[in-house]
Formats: structure tokens, sequence, C-alpha cells
């Protein structure tokens, strides 16, 4: 069949423009309002939002083909190719719509996130394009059974079903087997964990092989057999790597990316995605000092690392960030974990004093007075002023035994102003 027969004639000609339109008008915003500044595995994960859509009119653009040489009876006439021979011209169209689909999501994603020259993450392309071909091939079979004006709505709605739903369920795994939680990478500190990748690649795997099977031997009872085993068989091998990843799919990001800069004291770790870094080292030491200049010890290094190491410090900021926000940065770090008591339900009356003490600690970095109260009231700003008042070593002992206090499910925290009334 000709090219140009092929594209004239196809549904996904059709679908391209109704697509592109639906993912730039109806998903621009998603795809763009919370990626990572500068971080190409954001941009990539956040362009796989689109994929339950994308897939979806995949699905049904096969459906259509596949009602279509129904209708025609051309399955029924002497055929020189194969099953999958002729099914193959058909669905190429309608997968590189879906390809170009998910390309222009992830255009608006790079866009948004003003990425530097580089490349996207390919596990996820990669994972992204096993499900928009599983997709297809499930579609083509339904458009083989079904009526096209049935088959393809079916399938629209039923691949969106299986693609975006799970996602929505207090069991994680299922996510994992059809690409879902991929948009919520990543942070500069995360990526993606394999394992998801992987799950997600084997279940599509089967799937396609599956609908491949039944193509090919046009729903024999031992094609259905063999059918049900791939995809029961893929189902298991995903889960066995799926089954221990929480909500999201996210591991710490490989520390040997950091750029670390040892000339001065403390030491600054920056990832290479922050912009202005000798900037923003400058105001990280600046903050540093004043910490040390209050009493609070600061580690030898400062880093942006998920997870610090001995001796280190989390420097929390974002890749753009302003200079009240590298003192936040520097401050949060040095906020007490919550014990494990407190998080398997065990009262925790120092809860109470962690709006105050870090409101204090943002203080002594250097964080304006207003930028304080917006973030954590104005009843914690102005006592977090009322305390820095308070002469040095009254600071450091009031700010000690709060901090104490909210290691332990047992100890109470001091809420009041030493020397002070109430």
């Amino acid at each position: 069949m000709l090219l140009r027969t092929i594209a004239r004639s196809s549904s996904a000609t059709v679908l391209l423009p109704l697509l592109v339109g639906f993912v730039l008008l109806a998903l621009g915003d998603d795809l763009s309002s919370w990626v990572t500044p500068h971080y190409w595995p954001s941009a990539t994960g956040n362009a796989a939002f689109a994929l339950p859509f994308v897939s979806a009119a995949c699905a049904a653009g096969a459906a259509w083909e596949g009602a279509r040489l129904t209708k025609g009876r051309v399955l029924d006439q002497v055929a020189v190719r194969g099953q999958v021979g002729i099914a193959l011209p058909l669905l190429v169209p309608v997968l590189v719509m879906g390809v170009l689909g998910i390309l222009v999501a992830l255009f608006t994603s790079a866009v948004a996130a003003d990425v530097p020259m580089g490349l996207p993450h390919f596990g996820i392309l990669a994972v992204v394009l096993a499900m928009l071909v599983a997709n297809t091939l499930v579609g083509y079979i339904a458009g083989r059974v079904m009526p096209g004006v049935l088959a393809a709505p079916l399938a629209l709605i039923g691949s969106f079903f299986v693609t975006a739903y799970p996602a929505s369920w207090s069991t994680f795994w299922p996510r994992y087997l059809v690409g879902g939680g991929l948009s919520s990478c990543c942070s500069l500190d995360t990526t993606i964990d394999t394992k998801a990748l992987v799950g997600t690649a084997v279940f599509a795997a089967a799937v396609s092989c599956a609908a491949l099977t039944l193509i090919h031997f046009r729903g024999r009872a031992v094609a259905l057999g063999a059918a049900a085993a791939l995809v029961a068989v893929g189902v298991g091998t995903s889960w066995s790597l799926v089954r221990d990843l929480g909500p999201e799919p996210l591991q710490a990001r490989a520390a040997q990316a950091l750029v670390c800069d040892e000339a001065a004291q403390p030491a600054v770790c920056l990832w290479p995605e922050v912009e202005n870094p000798e900037a923003v080292r400058r105001d990280v030491r600046a903050a540093a000092a004043r910490l040390v200049e209050a009493g609070v010890r600061i580690p030898p290094t400062l880093t942006m690392a998920a997870h610090p190491g001995k001796g280190a410090l989390k420097l929390g900021i974002a890749p753009n960030p302003r200079s009240e926000d590298v003192a936040g940065g520097v401050a949060s770090g040095l906020l007490p974990e919550p014990p494990a008591c407190a998080l398997e339900g065990a009262p925790y009356p120092a809860a109470a004093a962690s709006g105050p003490v870090a409101a204090w600690l943002y203080t002594a970095a250097g964080v304006p007075a207003e930028t304080v109260a917006g973030r954590f009231g104005p009843q914690e700003g102005a006592f977090a002023q009322r305390v820095s008042k308070l002469p040095p070593g009254e600071q450091l002992a009031w700010y000690e035994k709060n901090r104490a206090a909210m290691r332990s499910c047992h100890a109470q925290p001091v809420l009041s102003i030493p020397g002070a009334a109430g």
C-alpha cells in the first residue's frame, strides 16, 4: 500500500490534529506547572502525564482500523501476507500519531522547564512507547471482534481507565504495570526508580506478545490460552519487581553528579542544574555564618544530595533560588526529623515547637521577618522575632531544649520566651 494512500485513509490522519490540540490546550497547564526547572528527567516524566490520553487515542484509532478490515471482509480473502503483516501498515500510522502526541507533551514540559541542551530520559520514553504499542494492538483486536462504532469508543474508554485509574488506588503496584506514577518524576535530588520502568516494560511486552499471538492465529482456542498465559506471566513478573515500591517510583539521584566547592568552609555541593552556583554558594556560607554566630553548630558540608552522609547537612533549595530561599534552605536542614514513635501514632507533644523553632532558625539565618511570617504564620513570626532579641546564650538554650524535645515523644517543649511572662 502506498504511503500517501495510508496517510489519506488512516484514522490517525483525522485524530492527530485533535490529539495535538488536546495535549496543548487541555493538558498544557498540567504538563508545565510542576516541572523541575532545568532537569531533563522531570521534563520527561511530566510528559508521561499525557500517556493515558494518548494511549486511549491509539486504542480507539486501532480499533477503528480493525473494524474496517472486518467490515470489508479483507481477512476472509486469500492473502499473500500473514495476519500481522496485514495489520502493521494500518497500525503504524496510529502508533506514529501516539508518538507525536507524546513528543508534543515532552516539548511542552521541556519549554516550561527551560532545560539545557541535552537529551530526555530515554528509559521513560521507552516505557511510554511500549505502552502505546500494547494499547494499539489491544485496540486493533477489539476492532476485529466488534463493529467500529462500538469498538472505538469502548477501546477509548477502556484504555483510559486501565492506564489512568490505577494511580488513584490505595494499592500501589498496579499503577506501575501501566506506566502510572512516572509524572511524579522528579525533584533535583531524585530520579525514576528502574524497577518501575522494568515492571511497566515487562507488562507491556507481555500484553503486546499476547495480542500478536491472537492476531496471528485469529483467536483460535490455543491462541486464547497462550495469550492468557502470557498476560498472567507478565503480571506476575511485573508484580515481583514493583510490589515494594511506594506511591512514587523515585530513588535518590547519584551523588557523583554533585559539583562540590571545598575551597572555603563549609563545603557546598550543588547539582549542576542550579543557576548561578557561585552566588548560591556565597549565600549558603553567609547564612551558615549567621547561624554559627547564633551558636548553632553547622556540619562541615552542606549538600543537595537526597540523603546527606555523616558530617553533612541537607541543603533544600530549588534550582533557581533567591537569597532568602538559600538562607531558608540552610535553616530547614537543621530541623530534626520526628522520631519513629511519632510516625507510628504515639503522642508527640513537641510537635507544637516545630513552627516556632523553624521560624527562629529562618530568622537566625537571615530570612526577612515578613517572609518568615508568610511561611510559618504571623504568630510564629512574631514569636521568633521576640526570641531573636534575647541574649545569644538564652536564644541558644531555648533552641537546644526544643531541639532535644523534638527528638522524643516524652519531652515537653519550651513554648514561652525565657525571661518573659507567658
